[in-house]
């Protein structure tokens, strides 16, 4: 048996295998992150989590601005733009990365009161954010090069290292100090940075290269414009921690934030649903055979909308598992954040058609547009409700995405094949209502447990009966024909 395992997996593709071991690597990184946090939530009083939570915010925000992602799509882009120049072209973009950093610090110091009061960090903190700001993107550009070329154990182990090692010493630190939210913060920053410095002077060996002209400007014509989009999907996926903090306080961003992090759990299997879906669809697209895409697309709506549900079911169970009575409150947010993940994969469906026909700058509109929602419904609404509103802003602003997607997707689908949609837009709507009327339902019998859980059950019960179909939709994917 065990031998029959091995020779099957030997004769899976490279890029199979790779596909394989990132879903694993990613789905480790997150199970330890969900395992670890029910211990950071009874070590740390809310007010501390809360301030490792509005750092985590604002390095995302400010790290768009002092690296230009550039480990994103440009990097990629250079792998295949020069194949015989690889080591240069990474250590040219890790330099690149290194000066944006350095000359946004050097921004920073004359301002540090002023943009320390905005940010609600000390010195100590922003450091801290420049510090992994140089060292994170070696990691990134070495990722990303790993995954390009189909080198899946090395980063396999370098991530299954940090995912391990980050929380052990978060654990010794919070222990060990008084000051446990900084604890938490700087232990995890030195991993990160540990790491990105072997792998800054490891880049750098290789390639020999700090600066090219020829690089440099074309990654920045490349990046420079899709900095919006960068910026304006972070704002839509932070913003509401760094308001509720403003506005409301530390201990209202813990609860919050623990919330939003299990309710996202189902965004691991969503992701992977769409990563298998993408290559399909183009395949689907070119041919034009749109009847097995509409039906092949509604099968998986059916299906996320169900995996969505799933954590609204068992949202008061959840919270007392995951964190003390000090958070029992924000069993609210997890409803409104499921939610989320079902638009989520809703526009996804909808960009992947924009992505194939290279109509790049809908998605860029779509960002900013949702992002900026998200700004002004969690100022109207948070001082209104306090931080339960930002959960349904976010919700709001993620049916807004995918609403924009659509029409988007649809300008194109007329431009490029003469029809209103490659999907069954009616299906998906009276799809989208039913799901939304069985999560207020849900959250009208969160007092019910046997009601809740016999639901569960059913549920369960009904794809067992359908598994088959289950097995046919993921085959005809995986065979993309």
């Amino acid at each position: 048996m065990v031998s029959k395992i091995i020779q099957k997996y030997k004769s899976i593709p490279v890029a199979a295998k790779c596909s394989l071991w990132f879903a694993f690597s990613s789905v480790f990184q997150k199970g330890i992150s969900l395992i670890t946090t029910p211990l950071f939530t009874r070590l740390l009083t809310t007010e501390q989590y809360g301030q490792f939570s509005v750092f985590q915010s604002w390095y995302q925000i400010i790290c768009i601005f002092a690296t230009l992602n550039l480990s994103y799509g440009v990097f990629n882009n250079g792998m295949t733009k020069y194949p015989d120049d690889r080591d240069k072209y990474m250590s040219s973009m890790q330099g690149l990365s290194t000066v944006v950093t350095l000359l946004l610090f050097y921004v920073y110091l004359p301002f540090k009161d002023l943009i320390n009061e905005l940010t609600g960090l000390s010195t100590l903190l922003m450091v801290t954010i420049f510090a992994e700001c140089l060292a994170v993107p070696a990691i990134s550009f070495w990722s990303a090069r790993q995954r390009y070329e189909f080198k899946y154990i090395a980063l396999l182990c370098v991530t299954v290292f940090n995912a391990t090692v980050s929380p052990i010493l978060g654990l010794i630190a919070v222990n060990l100090t008084e000051e446990k939210g900084i604890a938490r913060i700087l232990s995890a920053a030195l991993v990160n940075v540990c790491i990105g410095i072997f792998f800054y002077i490891l880049n750098i060996a290789r390639g020999k290269k700090f600066f090219s002209k020829d690089y440099w400007i074309f990654a920045l014509k490349f990046n420079l414009p899709l900095i919006p989009h960068y910026l304006s999907s972070i704002i839509l996926a932070q913003s509401d921690r760094v308001m509720i903090e403003k506005i409301v306080g530390g201990s209202a961003v813990a609860i919050y934030s623990v919330a939003h992090t299990f309710s996202l759990v189902m965004n691991i299997v969503t992701n992977s649903i769409n990563s298998s879906f993408i290559p399909w669809t183009y395949h689907k697209l070119k041919e034009k055979n749109t009847d097995d895409l509409k039906s092949c697309a509604t099968f998986l709506v059916i299906g996320v909308a169900v995996v969505s549900l799933l954590p609204v079911l068992v949202a008061p169970e959840l919270m007392w598992i995951i964190a003390p009575s000090e958070y029992a409150e924000g069993v609210w947010v997890i409803p409104p954040i499921s939610t989320s993940v079902y638009f989520m994969f809703l526009y996804c469906l909808f960009a992947n058609v924009e992505f194939y026909f290279e109509r790049n700058k809908f998605v860029m509109v779509a960002s900013v547009i949702a992002a900026v929602a998200n700004i002004v419904l969690n100022a109207l609404f948070i001082p209104v409700f306090g931080y339960i509103a930002a959960g349904y802003t976010t919700f709001v602003c993620y049916l807004l995405y995918a609403v924009a997607h659509y029409v988007f997707m649809s300008k194109v689908c007329k431009e490029k094949l003469g029809i209103k949609s490659v999907y069954n837009d009616k299906l998906f709507v009276l799809i989208t209502v039913i799901y939304l009327i069985c999560t207020a339902l849900a959250m009208c019998l969160y007092n019910l447990i046997v009601v809740r859980y016999a639901i569960l059950l059913v549920a369960f019960a009904v794809v067992l009966i359908k598994r088959e179909k289950v097995i046919e939709i993921v085959n005809n994917i995986k065979k993309k024909d």
